[in-house]
């Protein structure tokens, strides 16, 4: 491991059910030995789709069978069109799991890696991935994101991998758009950070201190050298991988999403769910997420630069409670599909539950000199994100995404509504100001028209 893999290893002391990671060149003849430490006594199954199953789940295979280790036939998806991360897939894997008497080995990242989780998981099982792109948070979480029966992505539990092990080659020869999305994802947890240090200091939801500092405390170590991932050096993939388990460890202390997930994600999403797509494939997470992040830190910049007196003056006058027909109306005007409408009704409904909003905006005008201080530590400049994930060839406009400017500006308004979770989107709503300042982004000489 590289001399960045320090907070993976105080990560893993945390107690975390992931056992062991291996983060090194020819991390895979570690396999056997692995599985026999974590999980002995297995037959297991290799998960993969025909990329991944080149780049190295075949050398698995056969390094398995060639040791004694027993193995079931492997399960290799195509690799067009790209596999999407569905419930009922996940069902289908489960299934041969147990016809099998198998144990899955993940081989891959995100979407295998979710479906497999969740196959385990249905299973009753362990797992083991085998990452082979440093290109999302996902591997070491304690969740899968996946699309329900009706295509809404919903966070379902389950538990992560006993051991996640990575071979430096093959992460260096992942095409090199899966990096800039490990950086995009990565880059969101600076959103991510600061949305839970405005929801604790609302009392909407305390900051769990050592899930917070596992991320916050080393992110700008993790995405300062953009410029080295551009060339694929090792160890920069091995800090850039080692990021993202930690930010998993994190989820998996904290016991949900909320230290690596903000309104960042929620953009990512509202898209994913509507199967947007890039040059013919749904869009990568990644990819979304780092548009988001540079969105949401222009959000905090332009609430930063508020005067103390307007938002005191806004606090006092907004509303308590929630408008329930304005709220309806908005769903049904965001969303064509009733399924997603209901689901939001849902989700909005469980927000409401969250507490009054005068008492939310009460605190907001007495903690604000101290937040607003704190936030823009926390925060990274929008423009100069915009700048590393440029250099990473990563997305940080919504036109890389085939998203216009007026689709843009409603999607600020529908990825609120998309999860109960309290982000910068509530506060701005909350204070009357969620649409002017959409506007403000989008005006002359707003972020995304200067």
């Amino acid at each position: 491991m590289s001399d960045s893999s320090s907070p993976l290893k105080a990560a893993l002391r945390d107690g975390a059910v992931t056992k062991e990671v291996v983060i090194e060149h020819a991390a895979v003849r570690s396999l056997p030995g692995v599985l026999q430490r974590c999980a002995p006594g297995r037959r297991w199954m290799l998960v993969a789709d025909e990329n991944t199953w080149d780049a190295v789940g075949a050398s698995a295979q056969a390094l398995l069978e060639s040791q004694g280790v027993s193995c079931a036939p492997p399960l290799v998806f195509p690799a067009k069109p790209r596999l999407k991360p569905r419930v009922a897939r996940s069902a289908a894997i489960a299934q041969q799991l147990s016809a099998q008497a198998a144990t899955p080995i993940a081989v891959g990242s995100g979407v295998v890696s979710d479906l497999a989780k969740h196959a385990a998981s249905l299973a009753g099982q362990p797992y083991v991935c085998l990452a082979t792109a440093a290109s999302m948070d996902g591997y070491a979480a304690s969740g899968a994101a996946l699309l329900d029966e009706d295509g809404f992505k919903r966070t379902l539990a389950c538990p992560p991998p006993v051991a996640v092990l990575a071979d430096l080659d093959v992460l260096r020869a992942a095409p090199a758009r899966m990096t800039a999305w490990g950086y995009g994802d990565l880059a969101g947890k600076a959103v991510a950070g600061a949305d839970w240090l405005l929801a604790d200091a609302l009392g909407v939801e305390p900051i769990n201190p050592r899930p917070y500092a596992l991320v916050q405390d080393h992110l700008g170590d993790w995405l300062g050298a953009p410029q080295r991932l551009a060339v694929h050096e090792p160890q920069a993939l091995a800090g850039l991988l080692a990021g993202l388990l930690v930010s998993g460890f994190a989820m998996q202390a904290h016991g949900n999403s909320r230290p690596a997930s903000g309104s960042d994600h929620q953009f990512s999403h509202l898209w994913e769910m509507e199967n947007l797509q890039v040059d013919g494939e749904p869009a990568a997470h990644g990819a979304c997420v780092g548009v988001g992040c540079v969105a949401m830190l222009a959000m905090y910049e332009w609430l930063i630069a508020q005067p103390a007196a307007a938002i005191a003056a806004a606090a006092a006058q907004a509303h308590d409670g929630q408008d329930e027909a304005a709220l309806s109306r908005e769903i049904e005007a965001a969303f064509g599909n009733e399924e997603f409408r209901a689901a939001a009704r849902g989700e909005m409904n469980a927000k409401a539950a969250l507490g009054s909003r005068r008492a939310r905006l009460d605190q907001l005008v007495r903690a604000w000199p101290a937040l607003r201080a704190q936030l823009k530590r926390q925060l990274i400049g929008a423009r100069d994100m915009q700048q590393r994930l440029a250099t990473v060839g990563g997305a940080s406009h919504p036109g890389e995404l085939g998203i216009g400017a007026a689709r843009f500006a409603a999607d600020h308004r529908r990825a609120r509504l998309i999860r109960r979770r309290y982000t910068l989107l509530d506060l701005l709503d909350d204070l009357g100001w969620l649409d002017r300042a959409i506007a403000g982004q989008f005006a002359p000489g707003g972020f995304w028209t200067a």
